[in-house]
């Protein structure tokens, strides 16, 4: 069996457009392939997790980000054929400040979606609750 040793500290990033849209990526490798989710990905060593937010947003959508309030600690546990992973995944709530929007890294599509064209898209398992979680840390 592959995957990850060991749980993986990751974070996530709930980027929100100036129409209230949030921006969310198709993942373009497992776990998750084809699936749609917020930008994020795995902490560095060494690396802070606000700098993992800015760095994992530039990476993978081309935007510049400012990492704001802490949304929810997820924790998953996936198969993808027989590789399994385990990853602990702090969300937070950020802000676009430049950058100009393009797919990139390891994601297929990235595109700002109302909650309706979210919700018709196949998402990542649990997504649309801590979504209203940050819309509602975001409105605060």
């Amino acid at each position: 069996m592959t995957g990850t040793a060991r749980p993986t500290v990751a974070v996530g990033a709930f980027v929100f457009d100036g129409d209230d849209r949030v921006l969310l990526v198709q993942r373009g490798r497992p776990p998750g392939e084809g699936l749609w989710t917020v930008p994020g990905g795995r902490v560095e060593l060494g690396e802070s997790l606000a700098d993992a937010v800015v760095r994992e947003v530039r990476e993978e959508t081309g935007l510049d980000v400012r990492c704001g309030a802490l949304v929810e600690v997820v924790e998953r546990v996936t198969r993808a054929g027989d590789d399994l992973y385990h990853y602990v995944i702090l969300d937070y709530v950020a802000v676009a400040i430049g950058g100009a929007l393009a797919a990139a890294d390891d994601v297929r599509d990235a595109r700002f979606v109302t909650d309706e064209e979210a919700r018709a898209l196949p998402l990542t398992e649990g997504l649309l609750p801590v979504l209203a979680r940050a819309r509602a840390i975001r409105a605060e």
